[in-house]
């Protein structure tokens, strides 16, 4: 059975991260690039909320025995194919995976432009997850 009070606590922080790096959603590209300390923020903050709804994911994946995620973004089809998420947050959250892996293993190639659109246009996918994954638990 999934776990209701651990998913609501995850979804409790990643409520706090996304009210924290909203602070930064009007800021320009230039402004990302010229201060490494806001860069370090912004990024390692999407990374952290990123990785929440992976453990979300991953929880429930568990719980339903559902097959073994092959990567991050794997892990938001299979909830998906399951018909436990929909296509739309299947894409939106694969593609979150995937800047999360950029942001880990191929820091130096992060793409400014990349990460100011993810804050002017992209941090309500977070509400959108949040939002089917208390539907769903």
């Amino acid at each position: 059975m999934v776990d209701r009070a651990l998913v609501l606590r995850k979804l409790a922080e990643l409520e706090m991260y996304l009210q924290q790096v909203r602070e930064y959603e009007h800021i320009s590209v230039d402004e990302y690039r010229s201060d490494w300390k806001t860069q370090r923020i912004i990024d390692r903050t999407l990374q952290l909320m990123i990785e929440i709804c992976l453990d979300i994911s991953n929880h429930i994946i568990a719980d339903k025995k559902l097959p073994v995620p092959t990567s991050y973004a794997n892990t938001f089809e299979i909830l998906q194919q399951a018909g436990l998420i929909g296509q739309q947050l299947m894409e939106i959250t694969a593609n979150m995976a995937k800047f999360r892996n950029i942001l880990v293993h191929q820091y130096t190639d992060v793409d400014a432009t990349m990460v100011v659109a993810i804050l002017h246009s992209h941090l309500n996918d977070f509400i959108l997850f949040r939002d089917e994954i208390v539907q769903l638990t």
